[in-house]
């Protein structure tokens, strides 16, 4: 009965570090990403202007920031078949295979009409390359108070959007977007 004991014990010792040794550790992070791919927006307009837009890569999402020089207001973001020019309404070529409108309740230009945002080329605003979902960021007008951007992405992902201050202690703000890389 004394050895059925030391065997029993022995099992079960083995069977309990088998449960606490880790696993392969995995190179892909936990995203847990539950945002959805339907139009968010916020209603209200600003006297701030849009002054820069830039982007980067995160873990689980490529991010777009459209930079403001005052409080931001509202916003629309959606899926669209295809993007649209302010006040033309001519399309805006894109790449991808899905195609995000991005409108900024804010002109880029200040009450002189002069630009305060001007990028060196309106059909690539940054260089998204080598981004997991982002394939191309166009300027796509500043119009009667609103500004629109084009994001092509390279499938109907998730997205996010929300506003932050900043950055630093300036009295700017930003309109941030997050697409995500996978569903």
């Amino acid at each position: 009965m004394r050895k059925f004991h030391v065997w029993l014990f022995a099992f079960l010792v083995a069977a309990g570090l088998g449960l606490v040794v880790p696993g392969a550790a995995s190179g892909a992070p936990y995203c847990g990403i539950a945002w959805g791919s339907l139009a968010r927006s916020s209603p209200g307009l600003t006297q701030a202007q849009v002054v820069n837009v830039r982007t980067g890569e995160q873990a689980c999402f490529d991010r777009l920031v459209v930079d403001v020089n005052g409080t931001m207001a509202g916003y629309s973001v959606r899926y669209v078949p295809q993007v649209l020019q302010d006040g033309s309404g001519m399309p805006v070529d894109l790449r991808g295979n899905a195609f995000l409108q991005i409108t900024i309740n804010a002109p880029a230009y200040d009450s002189s009409g002069n630009s305060t945002y001007k990028p060196a080329d309106k059909s690539e605003l940054a260089n998204v390359s080598d981004y997991k979902t982002f394939r191309q960021v166009a300027f796509a007008g500043s119009f009667e108070g609103y500004t629109s951007l084009g994001l092509g992405v390279r499938a109907r992902l998730p997205f996010r959007v929300f506003k932050l201050a900043g950055p630093g202690s300036g009295s700017g703000s930003r309109l941030v977007v997050d697409v995500a890389h996978t569903w």
